[in-house]
């Protein structure tokens, strides 16, 4: 599995541009992945914020993740511009018939693929080695494109979930 996503970035936007990952219950097959760059590509071009455009991102990642990105250094992101991105993730959820908004789901590197994990049976992942110090972890709580480029995709030890296990090497 590939995991080089960060030269699928833009490059153009500011490092403190505002980032949100939402994650699938399922992967996209490939023909839905076609059709989300057709939604994301729309609800991007029409992003606005008090009647602004806003520099807006929005892609499929693993076949898993959408990332929506705003660069706010033009035009700032308020709360209907929010609420926009949100909606066109619940057509999202109702047109594919997927679960976007799950935070007690976990997703993983294991087997050269992603894979989920109710955070209900995180220690027992750990104490069977499903899970160890050095499984890389999709930290969707990134929220800025510094952070996402960095500090998305990064080993258990080093996430927020560290200290709540017992971790064995």
């Amino acid at each position: 599995m590939d995991l080089s996503y960060q030269e699928h970035i833009p490059t153009d936007f500011d490092p403190r541009s505002r980032v949100w990952v939402y994650q699938s219950s399922r992967l996209f097959s490939i023909s839905e992945a076609f059709e989300l760059e057709t939604i994301l590509g729309d609800f991007v071009a029409g992003w606005k914020s008090h009647g602004a455009p806003v520099k807006g991102y929005a892609s499929l990642f693993f076949g898993q993740f959408i990332v929506i990105m705003a660069d706010e250094t033009a035009t700032t992101v308020g709360g209907c511009s929010t609420d926009s991105s949100v909606h066109v993730i619940k057509k999202i959820e109702t047109q594919f018939g997927v679960n976007m908004f799950d935070r007690q789901m976990l997703a993983f590197v294991s087997k050269d693929r992603v894979q989920l994990l109710p955070i209900a049976q995180l220690q027992y992942a750990a104490d069977n080695r499903f899970i160890t110090p050095d499984t890389l972890y999709f930290n969707n709580l990134v929220s800025t494109k510094e952070q996402w480029l960095h500090q998305w995709l990064i080993p258990v030890a080093k996430s927020w979930l560290a200290p709540r296990l017992t971790l064995v090497s």
